[in-house]
Parts: structure tokens; sequence; C-alpha cells
């Protein structure tokens, strides 16, 4: 809103400073602020509310240290989160920007999804919480909104030039650009690597090719579903998936930089994504509403974050990776929450499989999800969040090396 209100002085006024809010670098660093500042000033507010409320968490014993210790602990602390991020975002960003739209959109989707779960676990004592059909049912709802939206829109197009011989190459600053209306994601590791979904169907029949937004879609809700549940799942131990989730949404802000910039995403030789540099403004408040919780949230936690801020924080990673074509990027950049999915479904299949066999079920980890194996293991919790946020910029900075290693 004030981006509109300063872009109005500036152009009918002319008034000195006011220009400053063209350049979305410094509504980015703006954006970030506002939300360190929000998460910082509301969130001790909202923590006393909460335990006002008796609003806290219900410990099942599970034999971890420190764990009985936490009972009573606030949640659904992802509300500090969700108004840390979008607070900024309307503020600072174009609000008629599709992407931006789109984020607040999945914001809002998945924030309240996981606020009626936490509503139905702490205030109607129902441990089971939201039934796990609607979850999903929501999560594809979402899937669903977003992958219409991002094949069918107008406004949701890559800028490729066009050759002499009528087809498409890379983004080229000094070619004449042409906006084209096509499904295409980025395969890493590769050096021609532009891969069009409709490809993929186009030795299956005019059927397939022509309607492979129908296979397409279901993509896009299979990315926004896991990425959502694994964000979940890691929010085990204090800090893991706030921190986590701040190292990716700082490397998902780089990769929005670069596709909406078109001499970068030349020079890079990535697809230049018109609009997309907006989303920069987005994953600042996001990384700032993350960081900002950390304050109560890290070892010993003040506050948890609940469904309410881990279904939407995953389901924004998911979306953010969605829209600047670096879904399969993913398995990489989003490792920690992969692995901590894959920890639970190994876990749970490996036992149901030795149960039938042998008549008894047998583990190949101590505890499922990996933290709390860690935790069986004597290590304290904070060794273990400090040393997954390691691996977790690890993954970044190898994420970030596909630009250039092909």
């Amino acid at each position: 809103m004030l981006y509109y209100l300063f872009n109005y002085l500036y152009k009918v006024y002319h008034l000195p400073g006011t220009g400053v809010m063209q350049y979305s670098s410094f509504r980015a660093a703006l954006a970030v602020v506002t939300s360190l500042i929000i998460a910082q000033f509301f969130g001790a507010p909202l923590i006393r509310a909460l335990q006002r409320q008796q609003i806290g968490e219900s410990i099942r014993d599970l034999g971890l240290q420190g764990q009985m210790e936490k009972k009573g602990t606030p949640t659904m602390g992802g509300l500090i989160i969700l108004l840390a991020i979008l607070v900024p975002v309307l503020l600072f960003a174009k609000l008629d920007n599709i992407y931006i739209v789109l984020m607040l959109l999945s914001t809002v989707w998945l924030g309240l999804i996981g606020f009626v779960d936490d509503y139905i676990k702490v205030v109607k004592k129902d441990k089971e919480g939201l039934a796990g059909r609607f979850k999903i049912l929501g999560q594809v709802g979402l899937g669903l909104t977003v992958g219409w939206v991002l094949f069918f829109s107008n406004d949701v197009t890559v800028r490729q030039y066009a050759l002499p011989n009528g087809s498409f190459s890379a983004v080229d600053a000094s070619s004449v650009y042409q906006d084209v209306k096509l499904m295409i994601t980025t395969v890493p590791f590769l050096k021609n690597n532009e891969l069009n979904y409709g490809d993929l169907f186009a030795t299956a029949g005019d059927f397939f090719n022509e309607y492979y937004a129908f296979f397409y879609i279901p993509i896009v809700i299979v990315i926004i579903t896991a990425v959502s549940n694994g964000a979940n799942i890691t929010d085990g131990l204090d800090g893991l998936a706030a921190g986590t989730s701040a190292i990716i949404g700082i490397t998902l802000a780089i990769f929005c930089f670069v596709s909406g910039n078109a001499l970068l995403a030349d020079y890079l030789d990535v697809m230049f994504i018109p609009n997309s540099g907006e989303l920069v403004i987005f994953c600042a408040a996001f990384v700032g509403a993350c960081v900002g919780f950390l304050w109560y949230n890290s070892y010993p936690a003040q506050v948890f974050m609940g469904d309410t801020g881990s279904l939407a924080i995953g389901g924004i990673i998911a979306v953010l990776a969605i829209i600047v074509r670096k879904e399969l990027l993913i398995p990489v950049l989003c490792g920690v929450f992969l692995i901590e999915n894959l920890s639970v479904m190994v876990q749970v299949s490996y036992f149901k499989y030795t149960r039938r066999k042998y008549g008894e079920g047998r583990r190949l980890l101590r505890m499922s999800p990996l933290h709390h194996h860690y935790q069986k293991l004597g290590y304290h919790e904070s060794k273990i969040v400090s040393r997954f946020w390691i691996v977790g910029i690890m993954l970044a900075v190898l994420t970030l090396v596909t630009l250039k290693l092909r």
C-alpha cells in the first residue's frame, strides 16, 4: 500500500525521495526490517495472550531428554510468522502482481488450515486435531488453485527470444524478446536445462499433448503437499523449522532476483520470468519473519509455531520454488525436510514389514523423525538444531551452485 502512495507522490508531485520505492531492493530491505520489528514487538504480547488463554502444548512422554519441561509452552505462535509476513508484503509489494497474489493466497490458505488444526488440539482438547483427510483436502485445493493459475493465466509467461528458424532459445538481452506461454521448468546440472512439461506427453498422443495441464497441475499438488508436510514434521525441536526455512528463504530470494532481472538471467543463462522479481519483497518478509520468530523459538522455546506456522512456511517454500521454475531443486534445497519425511516413511514401512515377516516390528532408527533419533543417541537439542542448520546451509550453497554447475 505504501508502494502505491509513494508512487503517486513521485509521479504527481515529484517529491524528493519518493522515487526510492521504485527499487525492489530498497523495498525488500524495508520488508525484512519491518517483519523483524513486527515479530519482536508483537511476539511477546501474543505469547502472553496465549498463556492467559492457557493455549499450551500437551506433551506425550516419549522418553526424550528435556521433553516434559516443554509441557504447557504456548503454541499457535505461527500467528507471529503470518503477521510478520503479511503486513510488510501488503505495505511494500505490488499487490496487482500475479505472483504476489498467489503467495498471499498460499500463506493465508495454509495458515488457516494449520490454525484450525491447532485450535482443535489446544482449545477443544482433541489430541487428534483436524482430521488428516481435511488437511490433505486443503493442501490439494491450494495446489489445484496455484497450478491452474500458473498454467492458464495470461499474466504468467516466460520470456525467450525467437531464432530465425522459429525455435526458441534462452534469454539474450540483445535479442528480440517474445513472451511464451509454456510450462517450462529448470533441470539442474544440465547444460541445456530447460524442460517443457508438454514435451513429456508429446509422444503420448494429441490428447495428452494438448491437455497436459491435467498432468502438470497434479505435479504442483504433490509438491505443495509434500513440502508443507515436510516442514510440519521438521517442526519438532526448538528453532529447527524456523531456522531451516530462513536459510531456504534466502536462497529462493536470490533465485527470484535473478529470474526477474533480464540482464542477470542472460548472464547466468537462466530462465527470465517477467515480474517475478517482485517476489524478492515477499522472500525478504518471509526470512525476516522466520528469524524474528527465532527470538522466541530458539532453545529453550518460549513459544511453538504449531501447524499454523509449519504448514504455512512449507507451502510458501513450495509455491515460491514452483513459480521461479526451480521445483526440481526442492529435494536439494529442502533436503532437511526431505530426510525428515523419509525417515518417518522408512521407519513405518520397515516396522510393518518386519512385523509381517517376523511377527514383531523392528526399527531402523531409535525414533523418527530423524531429529528424535539423535536425541535418543544422547545429543543435546541445541546441538542437533545447529548441525541441521549447517546441513541446510550446505544444501543451499549447493543449490545456488547449480546456476553455474552444468
